[in-house]
Formats: structure tokens, sequence, C-alpha cells
């Protein structure tokens, strides 16, 4: 019998992590990270990295593995994952894979789009061009570039936006046309689960809201002094992290405790929302779908064996 793959998935603040913990106790399981910020060592707290407590109980991979001027990528994650994955399957035990990053996800089932390795000044380029004509008009310039790549994709979302852009600036070509040739498959995948939690938005707001607040309380601000005091390239993924940012500015005396903690719970909450846009436009083959958090759903309750 094959050992079967589970994936934890959903928006940030739902409490994926906490039910990936329970499925691993009841399947002989072990967590792997999906989340594309939780892979960075400098950020636990700000993260929220599942705890010390928790990585004892179960073992977990993939989580603080990654030096934060490291500019990771989707392609590494997959290699990664895809190494532990075989890892687990070899000694019959249960990957359980938890995370919001849809991208991740997708890339590992899906296969990957083979891109050359974009230099770094290149990278520099892209920050340069956005600070000179400003966001909006980079995602008009990029959209007339590229419009097939653009579709779908929020004015927001600026690190796909300058992917975009890098590629055809490096390349000379569409990213749209790589992304049309066969996908790269790094493991393969025919026996998985995806249990997709897709509670109330509103609610999924409060939460993200509250947690905010339990960061302040648990030291989010030193934890951010720290990493600044390592003088990391300001364009490296890392320093993008939400709460990077807007604690940067506090620390700056830019702004005040109360518009700094605000201004979090906002960029966090529209991620959630481009998250909740992202898993519904899935065309991923889902097992089993919540609009309820996972808390408020027993395991038990939950039958893993239905096909």
């Amino acid at each position: 019998m094959k050992t079967q793959i589970y994936f934890v998935l959903g928006p940030t603040a739902s409490g994926k992590s906490k039910f990936a913990l329970s499925l691993a106790k009841n399947l002989n399981g072990e967590i792997i990270n999906a989340d594309s910020m939780q892979i960075y060592r400098e950020l636990s707290i700000l993260t929220a990295r599942p705890t010390i407590k928790d990585q004892k109980t179960i073992n977990h991979h993939l989580y603080g593995f990654v030096k934060g001027d490291v500019r990771f990528n989707v392609q590494k994650w997959c290699e990664e994952a895809s190494k532990k994955i075989n890892y687990l399957v070899d000694k019959n035990i249960t990957p359980i894979l938890v995370g919001g990053t849809g991208l991740y996800i997708d890339s590992l089932i899906k296969g990957i789009v083979s891109i050359p390795f974009i230099p770094e000044e290149v990278k520099t380029e892209s920050d340069k061009m956005i600070s000179k004509i400003g966001k909006e008009n980079f995602f008009n310039l990029v959209k007339e570039l590229d419009s097939d790549a653009m579709k779908n994709i929020s004015p927001n979302d600026i690190q796909r936006i300058r992917r975009i852009w890098e590629v055809n600036f490096f390349t000379k070509k569409k990213f749209s046309d790589w992304r049309n040739n066969k996908n790269k498959k790094l493991i393969n995948l025919e026996d998985y689960k995806i249990l997709l939690f897709l509670p109330e938005r509103n609610e999924n707001y409060k939460r993200v809201d509250h947690r905010t607040h339990l960061m302040f309380k648990g030291g989010v601000i030193e934890e951010v002094k720290n990493l600044l005091k390592l003088n990391y390239n300001n364009s490296l993924p890392i320093m993008k992290a939400h709460g990077v940012p807007e604690i940067q500015s506090y620390l700056n005396n830019e702004v005040s405790i109360e518009e700094c903690i605000s201004k979090i719970q906002q960029v966090t909450r529209n991620y959630v929302k481009r998250q909740h846009t992202w898993w519904r436009s899935s065309n991923l083959n889902i097992f089993k779908k919540f609009d309820q958090f996972p808390d408020e759903i027993e395991l038990k309750s939950i039958n893993l064996d239905q096909n």
C-alpha cells in the first residue's frame, strides 16, 4: 500500500498548523512547511512558525532552514520538499504539507516551468523601475508587456509582477511563453489528498487582527530589530515579509506603535483576501473543502478514507 500524502491548506491565521499537528499524531505523520516566509531562520514570531513544543512533539521539516540573505524561490522549495516527501515515504511515514502559499503547492503537484536563473542585478533593476515610475505604472507597464501572464494578478501582488518583468527583461522572451513550455515534474504525486480550509473571510480577518496583537506581546519588535542589524538588502523577500517594513517605519519614528499595528493588520488582511481568491479559483483536485476554521472541526468527523 502506498503512503498517502496530505496537504493542509488555506489562508493565513486560519489555524492550519494545529490541525496538521493533530493529523500527524493520528496518521504517524511528519509535517513539511509550505509557507514561503516560514522558511526563513530570522523570522519566527512574525511568521507564526510552529512553537518549539509543537516541533518537539512531531517532527517538522523546512521551517527556519534558510538564511534571510538567500533569495529562495518556488523551484528551490519544490526541490527540497520533494526530497523530504521521498525520505518520509521510504520510511512509511505520512508526509503532511501545511501552508498557504498556493504557488508552492500548485508547482509541486503540476510541475514547474524551467526558466533561466535571473541575476541579482536584474532584480535590482526592477526595484529601480518601481521606485522611478511607481507601483501602479509598473503594473500597467508589465500588463502591456505580457497581458497573458498578468491575467488574474492583483496590482498589489508586486512579487509576481516583478517576476514577470524580470523574466521578460533578462530573457527577451515573455513569461507566458516560458510558462507554455512543458512543466518539469520533480516528484510523481499520485496518492495525495488536499484538505482546504476557507472559513468566512471577515472572521478570518478578526483572527489576523488578534494574532497581530499577540505577536507584539510575544516580542516581534525585538525580532525585527535583530533582523535589521544584519543589514540585508531591502530587495530580498525576507525584508518584504508582512510586518517588516511596517515595524522598520516604527523603529525609524515615522509612525506610532498604533499605526504600525494597524498597518500590519491591513496588509495581512489584504493578503488573506488574495489567498481566498486564489484558492477559490484553483483547479487543483481538492479532496475536501471546508468553510470552517480547522479548530471548529473534529478530526474524527472527517472520513479520510473516502475516495
